[in-house]
């Protein structure tokens, strides 16, 4: 089974939020989701980690999961092609490591325009480390 939103359990305390894209900025309206824990798991491309950049300038307390060079790269046989990749050659809200994984997908190091659509990682995979990131915030 692969991961997205719908597979989602019941976790006490947290709300969903899924398939904004670019209108996670809409979040920020919703005052009380400015004081909540919040997390990002998007596509890993560099649509994906602009969407991230965008919503951390809204609500710059949030943290991003799966969005790394391990995951990215232990799931190679599941990796797409990003039909077009986003613009920007720097995204200014991303930390350190976010952006040195984006500058690897805008200069193509992988391969051609990768993407692992996050909906691709498995479940089995997906749910306990969700917890676990979770559970370390708690």
């Amino acid at each position: 089974m692969t991961g997205s939103g719908l597979a989602f359990g019941d976790l006490p305390g947290t709300v969903l939020f899924m398939a904004l894209g670019y209108g996670v900025d809409l979040l920020a309206r919703v005052s009380w989701v400015r004081g909540a824990r919040s997390f990002y798991w998007g596509d890993i491309d560099t649509h994906g980690f602009a969407i991230l950049s965008l919503l951390r300038a809204q609500l710059p307390a949030v943290r991003s999961l799966f969005m790394n060079e391990s995951t990215l790269l232990a799931h190679r046989a599941l990796w797409a092609s990003e039909p077009t990749q986003h613009a920007a050659h720097e995204l200014p809200h991303l930390d350190p490591v976010e952006q040195a994984l984006y500058h690897v997908l805008k200069q193509h190091v992988l391969g051609s325009a990768v993407r692992l659509e996050q909906e691709r990682i498995s479940w089995d995979i997906a749910w306990p480390a969700l917890n676990d990131a979770l559970a370390k915030v708690d």
